[in-house]
């Protein structure tokens, strides 16, 4: 049975990777419901409350910084709800279309959206970039927050 656990955390930790990159997976949650599960396997041996604490504060402020940075873009450069709203749908959608989808799918939603709130296609294609930009920079945030749980993890068991 312990095997099929640890399988299923290595399966959750390698999907919460991806997941730092494809935004439709809860990456962070999911890498530290695998360290989570080793640790409850293992009965708290090696990765113990503090290094849960730590992994799990991180991810959670993973979280938190991902949100800030790609609505950051959109509101540096004034969008509206409108283009906000489409820049979640247009990532939803763009994922389906594999990677031009999920690059080109965040920048054509806001478009739209700030289209659909009236302002003219200049300005919709500039809060188009900023949004595609802030989501960018969200995503590599969350890439390199999920690297350094996963290396905290790899250091909890060396030192455990």
């Amino acid at each position: 049975m312990d095997i099929a656990l640890y399988l299923l955390a290595t399966a959750l930790i390698i999907g919460g990777l991806i997941g730092s990159v494809i935004p439709a997976l809860p990456g962070l949650p999911m890498i530290f419901g695998g360290v989570w599960l080793v640790a409850a396997v293992d009965n708290y041996r090696h990765i113990g409350l503090w290094w849960l604490l730590l992994i799990g504060g991180l991810g959670t402020a993973g979280v938190i910084i991902e949100f800030i940075a790609s609505t950051l873009g959109a509101k540096r450069v004034g969008a509206s709800r409108l283009a906000l709203w489409g820049a979640s749908l247009g990532t939803l959608v763009g994922m389906f279309f594999s990677i031009p989808g999920l690059l080109l799918g965040p920048f054509i939603g806001a478009l739209l959206g700030e289209l659909a709130s009236g302002t003219s296609v200049l300005r919709s294609a500039h809060v188009g970039v900023g949004t595609w930009i802030g989501l960018l920079f969200g995503t590599l945030l969350k890439l390199v927050i999920s690297l350094m749980m996963v290396g905290l993890f790899g250091l909890a068991l060396l030192l455990g």
